[in-house]
């Protein structure tokens, strides 16, 4: 067993006591996606034709979603040849899809001590680790898969996700590129990277990143938001409104797409069309029982209207025949409130629907 290994087992259970025992509560992460398990048809490397068979008809039934049968017949083929690292890699699958962390962490842990090559079994450990929480000994496994496999473009995503938890930006940020060189088809690793570079203060690199998870995920709500948030701290309001109302038309009941939209055309000035949006935006937070960004707007509606009363004097100034004062139509904005579809998070509170947490890539063999 080589001295890397060892070391990376001393560092694992010093995050996780008894790591080949028992393991520390689960501590919940959020993930928005759940990939589509990837199973790759395996050779296994026993002189038992017995156990052979029970391996890869336990395969078989984990590949048509039979979890009960697959955990049977794989125990079966253990009983019969103990040395079958993928065999515990599969259980440890399994676990994992069933949230029973301790147990998948185990057994990923004993395909290592077995097969301390097994790529997979490192990233499935990462995965196992990171969803409890216990991203240092996560950020191991990751790296140790990626030590023994370079090109698992899924491991880099993943590393610059627990890097990221960590406050490691620029060390996430470099995860998250080398993930996109790898697979550049990952809409969330495009997102993970713009919030790091926002967090960075790169917000050129940072509009970039969510255009073209935008490009990939025209759905992905949080990405409108932090564009249009980053756009508008970079004195492009023009371009931050089009992005809010492109997010609306993606998803017309969002609620926090209407009130970026209305935070923007209130700093700009334009008051009217800022308490049409905001109106709007109340009511669909109201529809979501969210009773404390309603009252949020409330009182940002309050400073409208003081607003609003304090120009009365300026509108009624009189002009020359030359000229015309011209009050902005706020049709254009309500015919287009009516219609639209998306979403992204406020500049002022982290509480709107539409931020987003990042996602891990759950693709496990």
């Amino acid at each position: 067993m080589s001295h890397k290994f060892l070391q990376f087992q001393r560092i694992i259970r010093a995050s996780v006591p008894l790591l080949f025992c028992s393991c520390t509560t689960f501590f919940g992460l959020t993930f928005v996606e759940l990939t589509q398990n990837k199973v790759l048809a395996e050779t296994v490397v026993t002189q038992d034709l017995e156990a052979a068979g029970l391996f890869q008809q336990g395969v078989m039934r984990y590949k048509r979603g039979d979890l009960q049968g697959a955990e049977s017949a794989l125990r079966a083929a253990l009983s019969r040849d103990s040395n079958l690292a993928s065999a515990r890699n599969y259980l440890g699958n399994i676990f994992l899809q069933q949230n029973r962390l301790d147990a998948a962490v185990q057994e990923y842990g004993e395909a290592i001590r077995l097969n301390p090559n097994l790529a997979y079994a490192y990233y499935n450990l990462g995965l196992a680790l990171h969803k409890q929480g216990q991203n240092e000994a996560a950020i191991t496994a990751y790296r140790q898969a990626l030590v023994i496999k370079p090109t698992m473009a899924n491991a880099k995503y993943n590393l610059g996700l627990a890097l990221y938890q960590q406050g490691q930006n620029e060390e996430a940020i470099a995860a998250y590129q080398q993930s996109i060189n790898l697979d550049r088809n990952n809409a969330n690793a495009y997102f993970n990277l713009g919030m790091a570079l926002q967090e960075q203060g790169d917000t050129a690199k940072a509009v970039i990143a969510y255009r073209e998870a935008l490009e990939l995920n025209p759905d992905n709500i949080a990405a409108y938001n932090n564009l249009g948030s980053v756009l508008a701290a970079r004195g492009q309001t023009p371009e931050a409104i089009e992005t809010y109302i492109q997010a609306i038309r993606r998803i017309p009941n969002n609620p926090s797409a209407y009130y970026n939209l209305g935070v923007a055309f209130y700093k700009q000035g334009e008051l009217k069309k800022a308490q049409q949006v905001l109106k709007r935006a109340h009511k669909e937070y109201r529809k979501q029982g969210n009773v404390e960004q309603a009252e949020v707007i409330e009182q940002l509606m309050q400073e409208i209207i003081s607003s609003k009363k304090k120009e009365q004097p300026t509108e009624t100034v009189e002009t020359s025949p030359d000229s015309e004062v011209v009050i902005p139509s706020n049709n254009q904005v309500e015919e287009s409130s009516e219609n639209l579809e998306f979403d992204f998070y406020p500049e002022s509170s982290s509480q709107d629907t539409g931020e987003e947490t990042p996602t891990t890539q759950e693709n496990f063999n």
